[in-house]
Protein backbone atom coordinates (compact mmCIF):
# COMPACT_ATOMS: atom_id res chain seq x y z
CA UNK A 1 0.00 0.00 0.00
CA UNK A 2 3.01 2.59 1.14
CA UNK A 3 4.69 1.85 -2.28
CA UNK A 4 1.19 2.36 -4.28
CA UNK A 5 0.84 5.26 -2.54
CA UNK A 6 3.95 7.00 -2.46
CA UNK A 7 4.62 6.39 -6.75
CA UNK A 8 1.46 7.68 -7.53
CA UNK A 9 2.15 10.37 -5.26
CA UNK A 10 5.44 11.01 -7.25
CA UNK A 11 3.62 10.51 -10.61
CA UNK A 12 0.82 12.57 -9.82
CA UNK A 13 3.35 15.41 -8.67
CA UNK A 14 4.87 15.77 -11.76
CA UNK A 15 1.72 15.61 -14.01
CA UNK A 16 -0.02 18.81 -11.24
CA UNK A 17 3.56 20.71 -11.87
CA UNK A 18 2.59 19.83 -15.92
CA UNK A 19 -1.25 21.16 -15.54
CA UNK A 20 -0.61 23.92 -13.08
CA UNK A 21 2.55 25.06 -15.54
CA UNK A 22 -0.16 24.65 -18.89
CA UNK A 23 -2.94 26.36 -16.83
CA UNK A 24 -0.69 29.59 -15.73
CA UNK A 25 0.56 29.75 -19.69
CA UNK A 26 -3.02 29.28 -20.69
CA UNK A 27 -4.70 31.98 -18.56
CA UNK A 28 -1.47 34.11 -19.76
CA UNK A 29 -2.09 34.12 -23.63
CA UNK A 30 -5.86 34.84 -22.95
CA UNK A 31 -5.07 37.70 -20.57
CA UNK A 32 -2.73 38.99 -23.31
CA UNK A 33 -5.24 38.43 -26.50
CA UNK A 34 -7.40 40.52 -23.97
CA UNK A 35 -10.09 37.94 -24.09
CA UNK A 36 -13.03 38.10 -21.79
CA UNK A 37 -12.95 35.75 -19.18
CA UNK A 38 -14.46 32.97 -20.58
CA UNK A 39 -15.34 29.22 -19.27
CA UNK A 40 -12.54 28.09 -20.75
CA UNK A 41 -9.78 29.73 -19.11
CA UNK A 42 -12.16 28.96 -15.65
CA UNK A 43 -12.02 25.60 -16.76
CA UNK A 44 -8.10 25.62 -16.85
CA UNK A 45 -8.11 27.25 -13.19
CA UNK A 46 -10.53 24.50 -12.16
CA UNK A 47 -8.57 21.28 -13.73
CA UNK A 48 -5.38 22.85 -11.79
CA UNK A 49 -7.48 22.81 -8.39
CA UNK A 50 -8.62 19.38 -8.82
CA UNK A 51 -5.16 17.87 -9.26
CA UNK A 52 -4.20 20.00 -6.92
CA UNK A 53 -6.45 18.59 -4.33
CA UNK A 54 -5.64 15.27 -5.28
CA UNK A 55 -2.14 15.57 -4.56
CA UNK A 56 -3.13 16.93 -0.99
CA UNK A 57 -5.34 14.02 -0.70
CA UNK A 58 -2.66 11.56 -1.95
CA UNK A 59 -0.23 13.37 0.63
CA UNK A 60 -2.22 13.14 3.84
CA UNK A 61 -2.45 9.41 3.36
CA UNK A 62 1.15 9.23 2.57
CA UNK A 63 2.48 11.18 5.66
CA UNK A 64 0.19 8.70 7.93
CA UNK A 65 1.65 5.85 6.84
CA UNK A 66 4.91 6.76 5.60
CA UNK A 67 8.33 5.87 7.81
CA UNK A 68 9.21 9.44 6.85
CA UNK A 69 6.26 10.88 7.88
CA UNK A 70 4.18 10.87 11.44
CA UNK A 71 5.81 8.30 12.95
CA UNK A 72 9.39 9.61 12.63
CA UNK A 73 8.56 12.62 14.34
CA UNK A 74 11.09 13.45 17.23
CA UNK A 75 13.02 15.77 19.04
CA UNK A 76 16.13 14.70 17.18
CA UNK A 77 13.98 14.55 13.51
CA UNK A 78 13.82 18.45 13.98
CA UNK A 79 17.86 18.52 13.97
CA UNK A 80 18.54 16.51 10.64
CA UNK A 81 17.94 18.57 7.15
CA UNK A 82 16.04 15.85 4.98
CA UNK A 83 13.61 14.86 8.30
CA UNK A 84 12.60 18.19 8.84
CA UNK A 85 11.53 18.80 5.26
CA UNK A 86 9.60 15.43 4.85
CA UNK A 87 8.15 16.10 8.31
CA UNK A 88 7.38 19.86 8.05
CA UNK A 89 8.77 21.94 5.17
CA UNK A 90 7.43 19.80 2.20
CA UNK A 91 3.53 19.22 4.61
CA UNK A 92 2.85 22.69 5.53
CA UNK A 93 4.14 24.31 2.13
CA UNK A 94 2.04 22.62 -0.06
CA UNK A 95 -1.04 22.89 1.65
CA UNK A 96 -0.03 26.20 2.03
CA UNK A 97 0.58 26.29 -2.20
CA UNK A 98 -3.46 24.22 -2.15
CA UNK A 99 -4.86 27.20 -0.43
CA UNK A 100 -3.31 30.13 -2.65
CA UNK A 101 -4.52 28.22 -5.80
CA UNK A 102 -8.10 27.74 -4.12
CA UNK A 103 -8.05 31.17 -3.25
CA UNK A 104 -6.75 31.75 -6.70
CA UNK A 105 -9.80 30.08 -8.47
CA UNK A 106 -12.31 31.47 -5.83
CA UNK A 107 -11.59 34.53 -7.11
CA UNK A 108 -12.18 33.52 -10.89
CA UNK A 109 -15.82 33.31 -10.05
CA UNK A 110 -16.40 36.51 -8.16
CA UNK A 111 -18.97 38.03 -9.83
CA UNK A 112 -18.20 42.30 -9.09
CA UNK A 113 -14.62 41.94 -10.73
CA UNK A 114 -13.77 43.02 -13.99
CA UNK A 115 -12.42 40.39 -16.83
CA UNK A 116 -8.95 41.79 -15.94
CA UNK A 117 -9.10 41.68 -12.15
CA UNK A 118 -10.27 38.06 -12.40
CA UNK A 119 -7.00 37.29 -14.54
CA UNK A 120 -4.64 39.35 -12.59
CA UNK A 121 -6.07 37.60 -8.93
CA UNK A 122 -5.84 33.88 -10.71
CA UNK A 123 -2.32 34.51 -12.10
CA UNK A 124 -0.96 35.90 -9.15
CA UNK A 125 -1.82 33.53 -6.68
CA UNK A 126 -1.73 30.24 -9.24
CA UNK A 127 2.27 31.71 -10.43
CA UNK A 128 2.83 31.98 -6.69
CA UNK A 129 0.70 28.42 -5.56
CA UNK A 130 3.35 27.07 -8.54
CA UNK A 131 6.33 28.57 -7.25
CA UNK A 132 5.85 27.32 -3.64
CA UNK A 133 4.60 23.82 -5.02
CA UNK A 134 7.87 23.44 -7.58
CA UNK A 135 10.29 24.73 -4.82
CA UNK A 136 9.30 22.17 -2.32
CA UNK A 137 9.50 18.82 -4.47
CA UNK A 138 12.07 16.72 -3.12
CA UNK A 139 14.29 17.23 -6.43
CA UNK A 140 17.38 15.98 -4.50
CA UNK A 141 16.02 12.57 -4.67
CA UNK A 142 15.76 12.31 -8.62
CA UNK A 143 19.28 13.73 -8.81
Amino acid sequence: MYTILKESHNGLGMLLLFILLASILFIVFSYFKRKPFLKSVRLSALIGLIVVHLQILVGIFLYTLSPLGMSSFTKDSMGHSISRFYLLEHPIGMIIAAILITIGYRASKKEGLSDRGKYNRVLVYYIIGFSLVAYLIPWFLWS
